[in-house]
């Protein structure tokens, strides 16, 4: 089960962090990611942490950083110079094991996903 937090309302420019906490599985063990979906779009890839390393959509390089905390079991994302473009719903998912990077780019590769959670930019 995962539980994610973090989402709010902040001004262009500014950051966010977002935490996802399991339960009932260990992130270091599998693949952990994040996605989201803006009001009438398709969910979109974000971040992924795998086994091999971190990977980002190519649009949010520079200004994304996904992290994980082993002893707290959880996996964030550091969010800065956000812009309008960013709002959406933010949602983290889990993947058993370690997914290939082309499954990581892919919603249906993740056997959990967390409740979502809101990142409004605006002024």
């Amino acid at each position: 089960q995962l539980q994610a937090s973090g989402g709010g309302l902040v001004q262009p420019g500014g950051s966010l962090r977002l935490s996802c906490a399991a339960s009932g599985g260990t992130v270091s063990a599998m693949t952990m990611a994040w996605f989201r979906q803006a009001p009438g779009k398709e969910r979109q890839f974000v971040a992924v942490y795998r086994r091999f390393g971190q990977s980002y959509a190519d649009s949010l390089k520079g200004r994304f950083t996904i992290s994980r905390d082993n002893a707290a079991n959880t996996v964030n994302l550091q969010m800065n110079s956000l812009k309008p473009e960013d709002t959406a719903v933010y949602y983290c998912a889990a993947g058993k094991g370690s997914l290939i990077l082309s499954a990581a780019w892919t919603p249906d590769s993740y056997d959990s996903w967390g409740q979502g959670t809101l990142v409004t930019v605006s002024s």
